[in-house]
């Protein structure tokens, strides 16, 4: 009795602190979003002041924890990084790198046992972990995916009321309808999906996945509860990964691991980032303190996922598509059937059952595994040791390399522009084995041009940079110099040499990428910035010369041509504007390059590249080589006055 009037007291005076802080507050809808965002529109924003008193307490906190910690508990990502959150997704963690379903099941959870510990009827325990999941979707603001997970966690509140969890599976059921009646998009939305397998697969398999691996010897001293919080990823897993291939056709080798690792630290670190939020709220120097505790389980999640997704084969190549997710479901029913559905002993027809199971495990997983090897290994083959220019497949964007070799410091490494996705241009650089980029050239600051910056940033010497002109500009270099990198702004008639020793007065420094700038020049005001004033640059390495005209323009082009008429018979001309058709026809018959690449990504929407950029190229008689048909790019010497075009495809 005394615990149900301890809890009772607790709640009187959380309402009340909460009163007189968030009863002011004004409720903003954003249009577009979700019928049930806009549900919880109001009550989330009451929120609002707990939210920015979270992220004053845990501003001082190191990376990946601090990170991850707002995330975990508000649903808040604005620190986590792009190489973070791709470690996050290579461990199969990305679940927790924000709110999501398995957030709103800990809080219920941890609710629905903290009344059973006190005493609570059951009644009362369903209905505070009601109104505890409620609250904790208007605290975490009610984007689309929460409102999807908090739905589907009342179904597991409904299987409980009814007095078995499997129950909830009509609940679901009915769920599932209800919410495609308010929002019928969802029917089409991956998320909404995955949302429903998980929950189907907590509700059905659970409980068997506890009790079948209860019957390995190392885990049978262990407490049912125990086994039932570890069989959680398990059976999430199994009922996932078939619609996780229809978005990425691959296995996460780690991934069930890094789940089991994480369990016991995502239930620690959501809870004690509400405390956390109390705490902030009510006494700010106090939460500054305790905020270091909340940051130990978020740190664990971010040391297993960093140190996961570094492992060797973190992810296995799997069959794409429809194919794919007919497999993927044959092999979650296979190991359904061999974990949980045929019991410990078996009959004659059982173990035909078992072994036709064990057989397509064995086969999917065998595959899947000989199929990353030999990928892996193909990778490899394709790449020329020697090459000297590469061209990254970023997609619609522009990301080169380029390479020489020193006799004392290994290989020294240019990289003209980023991409888009630092996941593509990271990709590019491990399969290159590139580690340091001692230039890189920003040509303008269009997002296919610079949005994979951060995987380079802390490994940059020296940025060369095209002209600011706005504050994402302005942020992108500052983020840049603050990695270690010292940074120029590009002129037209600034000259150096990547390797060797540069000799700015000679067109010739042996084992050296010697380069000059040709734009922008400065005298045409209209011109210095965006497409016509990206940085435009003159490679020449012993007998190979090669242009590389960013985003330019006709104009820009053509005035080119006209202050450089020694730039003449060029060997490779990375064209500009991924083959748009504002080109300067005159300006590629001058260079006449034997070998043109163009970064490009397929289905890109604007049409590049263009058949009047490509007739005007083939007219010259060059060698055209895209990444979005052929992948990668590589430029190798084979000789004097002779050189490789490899492609990867």
């Amino acid at each position: 009795m005394r615990r149900r009037w301890l809890v009772a007291v607790a709640g009187a005076l959380w309402l009340v602190l909460l009163a007189t802080h968030l009863l002011t507050a004004t409720p903003r809808v954003r249009p577009g979003e979700d019928a049930l965002a806009h549900l919880f529109a109001l009550p989330s924003s009451w929120f609002s002041p707990v939210r920015d008193a979270l992220m004053r307490a845990t501003v001082e906190l190191p990376a990946p924890g601090g990170a991850l910690l707002p995330g975990l508990t508000t649903g808040d990502t604005s620190r986590v990084s792009d190489s973070l959150d791709s470690a996050m997704k290579l461990a199969s963690l990305s679940h927790l790198t924000a709110v999501s379903g398995a957030n709103c099941q800990i809080v219920v959870t941890v609710v629905f046992f903290l009344l059973a510990w006190c005493g609570a009827p059951r009644w009362m325990r369903i209905l505070g972990a009601f109104v505890a999941l409620i609250a904790f979707v208007a605290l975490v603001t009610p984007a689309a995916s929460v409102s999807r997970a908090a739905t589907m966690s009342l179904a597991v509140l409904a299987g409980l009321a009814l007095g078995r969890l499997r129950g909830g599976i009509s609940v679901l059921a009915l769920s599932v309808i209800v919410l495609l009646i308010i929002e019928p998009r969802w029917c089409m939305d991956y998320g909404f999906a995955l949302s429903v397998s998980a929950t189907a697969g907590l509700l059905l398999l659970t409980e068997p996945i506890a009790t079948a691996i209860a019957r390995l010897p190392v885990l049978k001293s262990l407490s049912h509860n125990v086994l039932v919080v570890l069989s959680v990823p398990i059976a999430a897993a199994v009922a996932c990964q078939p619609v996780l291939i229809l978005l990425s056709p691959s296995l996460s080798t780690y991934g069930l691991l890094a789940n089991v690792l994480t369990v016991p630290a995502a239930g620690v670190g959501t809870v004690s980032g509400l405390i956390l939020c109390v705490l902030a709220l009510v006494a700010p120097p106090v939460a500054s303190v305790c905020a270091w505790i909340a940051w130990i389980p978020a740190e664990w999640i971010g040391r297993v996922a960093q140190s996961v997704a570094s492992w060797p084969l973190a992810r296995l190549p799997f069959v794409d598509a429809i194919p794919g997710f007919i497999l993927a479901s044959l092999l979650s029913a296979a190991v359904v059937s061999l974990v949980v559905v045929l019991p410990s002993r078996f009959s004659a027809h059982q173990k035909l059952v078992r072994n036709i199971a064990a057989v397509v495990v064995v086969a999917a997983l065998g595959a899947s595994a000989f199929a990353g090897v030999l990928v892996i290994r193909w990778q490899q083959v394709v790449i020329p040791q020697d090459w000297v220019i590469a061209a990254c497949d970023v997609g619609q964007g522009d990301a080169f390399l380029l390479r020489v070799a020193t006799p004392s410091a290994g290989y020294r490494v240019a990289l003209i522009d980023t991409g888009r996705s630092p996941e593509k241009l990271r990709s590019c650089l491990d399969r290159t084995g590139v580690t340091q980029i001692d230039l890189l050239v920003l040509t303008h600051y269009d997002m296919d041009h610079v949005g994979g910056v951060d995987a380079v940033i802390g490994h940059v010497g020296v940025a060369l940079v095209g002209s600011v002109s706005d504050l994402g500009g302005e942020h992108i270099v500052d983020r840049i110099r603050a990695g270690g990198a010292s940074v120029t702004f590009a002129r037209a008639g600034q000259t150096g040499a990547l390797g060797g020793s540069a000799q700015t007065d000679t067109a010739q420094v042996n084992n050296a990428w010697v380069w000059t700038v040709l734009w922008p020049d400065g005298t045409t005001p209209h011109m210095q910035e965006g497409n016509p004033g990206s940085v435009a640059m003159y490679w020449q390495l012993g007998s190979l010369s090669a242009v590389f005209l960013a985003d330019l323009g006709a104009d820009a082009q053509n005035i080119i041509r006209s202050r450089y008429h020694q730039l003449a018979h060029i060997d490779v001309l990375k064209v500009a504007h991924h083959g748009s058709a504002d080109t300067s026809h005159e300006l590629t018959s001058q260079l006449h390059p034997r070998i043109a690449l163009i970064g490009v990504g397929a289905d890109n929407g604007y049409g590049h590249p263009t058949r009047s950029a490509l007739a005007s190229l083939t007219s010259v008689g060059a060698i055209i080589a895209r990444t979005d048909t052929q992948g990668m790019l590589f430029v190798s010497p084979a000789g004097v006055d002779i050189f490789t075009l490899s492609t990867e495809r």
